[in-house]
């Protein structure tokens, strides 16, 4: 079984910063792309950031400038600085993690989500 789990989203005044964190744990073989997805109150989620295993980042246009991913392979963790932040950024923050687990009776490979963490930012 695969879990992911998020953590430091939280109240933030306008312009102030957090760090967002998500680490996979389980019976992970390896892990492909990851990445960030919000959704605000009464909207679609969206696509915040993503990094592939190699290193390749793609932003939405809304956060690009302030916002910063990055993963660390070897604690099978996916970051988010998020800078500047804005009312418009509040939402709630969920990774997610392409995912390969291998058992002696088989190779599976697909995609899983955390629960999510809620960012507000509001003065």
């Amino acid at each position: 079984q695969v879990q992911l789990v998020e953590s430091g989203g939280g109240l933030v005044q306008p312009g102030g910063s957090l760090r967002l964190s998500c680490a996979a744990s389980g019976s992970i073989f390896s892990i492909n792309d990851m990445g960030w997805y919000r959704q605000a109150p009464g909207k679609e989620r969206e696509l915040v950031a993503t990094i592939t295993n190699g290193g390749t980042i793609n932003y939405a246009d809304s956060v690009k400038g302030r916002f910063t991913i990055s993963r660390d392979n070897a604690k099978n963790t996916v970051y988010l600085q998020m800078n500047s932040l804005k009312p418009e950024d509040t939402a709630v923050y969920s990774c997610n993690a392409d995912i390969s687990t291998k058992t002696p009776w088989e190779f599976r490979r697909m995609g899983y989500w955390g629960k999510g963490t809620l960012v507000t930012v509001s003065s």
